[in-house]
């Protein structure tokens, strides 16, 4: 996908790398097993790590970033780092005028860049766990290593695979600046039993929210790019991640079939009105 070089004005970039950062104290320990988990979260993205890793509560002091001190150095890191900062720039420029039109509020996003281990508002943050979005300081957590775990152990390489997985988060925060996610939590919490359901349906939103930005910039699709996301959504789908051996009433981010037809949906409407996932929980 051609994307423009991003103006470090307009970006928000926080970076953790080399900060040395270490799991202390009594909170945010993570046993083996619950790396596991994490790691599978990891594969189906958009994962709320404040359920796996603050359970005791960790120290969201600040970290010392040594990975750049300025957006532009951020950014080019390396050639990882400087895509998902145009990404970043592209879908901040893309949804703004969307809430504008809405009236709703909105302020962008932080991209923050770790290595192995760093910190955010939701707690710890860990490569096993992969790209995640945290709602309690609106950051989007990226380890760029993951993308190349992504290719290949999963197959789902490209690079819009992998700004997919940016557009994927960033649909999280779209979701936290609306209300939606405030939302589907109290609704989570009102009905236990369908709890997997509404978040099975708030990640296939986000995947429609993705493929509505992409549909947004039709004329910087490349060929093969839709193929590439596709590709991607189809590897992270639970049934897929899991080798079928998990009932789908215990899916939290939706088949693989689910997920491309949401993608694709997003994709070929470019219509964000037409993401409504939730529909069935409204009758």
């Amino acid at each position: 996908m051609r994307l423009d070089d991003f103006d470090p004005n307009s970006v928000n970039i926080g970076d953790q790398r080399g900060s040395g950062f270490s799991l202390g104290g009594t909170g945010g320990r993570v046993g083996c097993g619950s790396i596991v988990i994490a790691l599978i979260a990891a594969l189906v993205f958009g994962v709320d790590p404040t359920s796996m890793l603050s359970s005791g509560g960790v120290d969201t002091g600040q970290v010392q970033t040594q990975g750049g001190t300025t957006a532009t150095e951020s950014c080019n890191v390396d050639a990882v780092s400087k895509e998902s900062c145009n990404a970043l720039s592209s879908l901040n420029k893309t949804w703004a005028p969307l809430f504008e039109a809405a009236r709703i509020p909105f302020t962008p996003p932080k991209l923050v860049f770790y290595s192995q281990m760093g910190r955010s508002g939701c707690g710890a943050a860990q490569s096993a766990m992969g790209p995640f979005y945290c709602p309690t300081d609106q950051g989007i957590y990226i380890d760029t290593d993951f993308y190349r775990e992504m290719e290949q152990r999963m197959g789902a390489g490209g690079d819009f695979a992998r700004v997919y997985v940016m557009a994927h988060e960033y649909g999280h925060h779209v979701q936290t600046l609306t209300g939606l996610a405030d939302q589907i939590r109290s609704a989570q919490q009102a009905n236990p039993g369908q709890a997997n359901q509404l978040q099975v349906a708030m990640e296939l939103q986000a995947d429609c929210y993705a493929g509505v930005w992409a549909g947004r910039n039709r004329e910087r699709i490349e060929p093969g790019d839709i193929e590439e996301g596709l590709t991607a959504a189809h590897a992270i789908g639970d049934d897929v991640l899991t080798g079928g051996r998990v009932a789908e009433e215990a899916f939290t981010h939706g088949s693989a079939a689910q997920r491309m037809e949401w993608l694709r949906k997003g994709i070929q409407t470019a219509d964000e009105d037409q993401c409504d996932t939730l529909a069935a929980f409204r009758r």
